[in-house]
């Protein structure tokens, strides 16, 4: 990254990050994907209980392997056949692992979801939650955090979940120009509950990892 562009995504960072401890949410910044393993491995004790949402960024920083180590006891949903035991489970792990879909400069977490096990899980449940997020998903603010997941977040990820959606045939949200919960009206809708995290009661549950780099979409 030139370096000029690196010191304006720092200041951004930092902002951001100033705003996030403003609402009681510890707040780590790295400048490089490599730097998030040993940030997390730092924060969980060995023989957690760990589990996590559906993630691009995890697998791309390493996280997702991390959580396999045998220092910990992963929650893995993917091992079970019974999806909702799975979330249940999940619901009452030591740590929780996710990334989010935009970070506001005010400091806010904005999360859309399908089956709504991730933002459950952010919003309570797991003792701590930690997220770990790209510089490409923060924005000014939650007009703009709901543009972003209809136009970078939605499609992507739709395609990725094969679900049968008209922005995963056409790359954009139908109600990109609508308000927060304008969309399709498909069966497979991935856009189906809506989160926002501002000042949080328990201080430091949510701890963010900002990144300056892209991570996810």
């Amino acid at each position: 990254m030139n370096k000029f562009v690196e010191e304006t995504v720092m200041q951004r960072l930092e902002r951001t990050a100033k705003a996030l401890e403003r609402n009681r949410m510890e707040t780590h910044i790295v400048k490089t994907k490599e730097e998030v393993v040993p940030l997390v491995r730092s924060m969980l004790k060995a023989g957690a209980s760990l589990s996590c949402g559906g993630s691009e960024t995890l697998a791309e920083c390493g996280v997702a392997e991390l959580m396999r180590s045998p220092e910990y006891n992963f929650i893995d949903r993917s091992r079970y056949e019974d999806k909702r035991r799975a979330y249940i489970d999940a619901y009452g792990c030591d740590v929780y692992l996710t990334s989010s879909n935009a970070v506001t400069e005010n400091g806010e977490l904005y999360n859309v979801d399908g089956n709504s096990n991730r933002i459950s899980c952010i919003a309570y449940g797991p003792e701590s939650v930690i997220m770990i997020v790209g510089c490409n998903k923060i924005v000014r603010n939650l007009d703009e955090a709901i543009v972003r997941v209809k136009e970078q977040a939605a499609p992507p990820n739709a395609k990725r979940l094969s679900c049968e959606t008209y922005c995963r045939e056409t790359g954009v949200c139908m109600g990109v120009d609508g308000d927060m919960t304008d969309g399709c009206a498909s069966e497979g809708r991935i856009c189906c509950n809506y989160l926002i995290s501002g000042p949080q009661r328990q201080k430091n549950r949510i701890k963010v990892i900002l990144v300056a780099e892209p991570l996810g979409f």
